[in-house]
């Protein structure tokens, strides 16, 4: 039985790949990336999957049983993508697809839930067994921010006291590898999301606890937050998603208490204070 990982060489690709390997022979894994040349660490078969080029998604998916689908980072196009890959898939005779969706995605107010509900849907239509993983955000979506929060003296964000359920992407890997290899998760849909919420506020004061350093939190209104992000080189169209994002936050779109992903791995989530502590001790190790 070959499992195939889309995106295997992204962050989380490569921490599914890693930890798959401890549960299943290199031989019966397939990492799909767009450049094979940047694969050639991962230690399992690689295959050449654009995408954008369904005929590439055909052979990549010959003789593949499970394939894990982690979604694609070019927003905007990823319906399209997702389905171009759910299209070879079927014609593969691929028996499981396990999909990273989002949170909430069939509620959530964040402007990335379309694409994604759309995967949903296409999935749903294919007539074969899925499992569809609602993926909260990473807590290294703002733990990557703690290096600047340090040089700025203060934590920037529009996302005001909106709580976060946050998990690291280890968590979500871990998730991903349950769905694969275990037994009961056909059909089912999993909202994934960390056991403790937390404001921005939160994060800055456990910034501070850790550093010693008076490090606020300082919201923003949606502009001037995309404005903030644009001078720190970012494109305006990201710089204004982003900041968009926060606001749903804001709104309560990252908030789960139902502890699907804790009880999915069989351990807590990883704590905020171990993800801030990760990062600190990352960023003072000598070049």
């Amino acid at each position: 039985m070959k499992i195939a990982i889309t995106g295997a060489t992204g962050q989380l690709g490569r921490l599914v790949v890693s930890k798959l390997k401890e549960k299943e022979t290199s031989d019966n894994l397939v990492a799909l990336v767009r450049s094979p040349q940047k694969a050639s660490d991962l230690g399992v078969e690689v295959r050449e999957a654009d995408y954008n080029k369904p005929e590439t998604l055909e052979q990549a998916l010959e003789g593949i049983n499970t394939l894990l689908l982690i979604s694609g980072s070019e927003v905007g196009q990823r319906a399209t993508q997702h389905k171009n890959v759910i299209n070879a898939a079927k014609k593969n005779g691929v028996k499981r697809i396990v999909y990273t969706s989002l949170l909430h995605a069939d509620s959530s107010s964040l402007s990335l839930a379309a694409e994604h509900l759309a995967t949903e849907a296409a999935l749903k239509d294919l007539g074969i067994s899925y499992t569809i993983l609602r993926n909260g955000w990473y807590t290294e979506n703002y733990t990557g921010s703690i290096p600047g929060a340090l040089a700025g003296g203060a934590f920037i964000g529009s996302a005001g006291e909106g709580k976060i359920s946050s998990a690291t992407r280890a968590d979500y890997a871990e998730a991903a590898i349950v769905a694969l290899t275990g037994e009961g998760h056909h059909g089912k849909v999993y909202e994934l999301a960390g056991d403790e919420a937390y404001t921005l506020s939160d994060l800055a004061a456990e910034i501070s606890k850790q550093t010693g350093k008076d490090i606020p939190y300082k919201n923003l209104s949606k502009a001037d937050y995309a404005a903030a992000l644009t001078s720190f080189g970012l494109p305006e169209g990201l710089a204004l998603a982003i900041a968009g994002w926060d606001v749903s936050v804001s709104e309560g779109a990252l908030f789960d208490d139902s502890r699907q992903l804790s009880t999915l791995i069989g351990r807590p989530t990883t704590p905020l204070s171990v993800a801030v502590a990760d990062v600190l001790e990352s960023t003072s190790k000598p070049e």
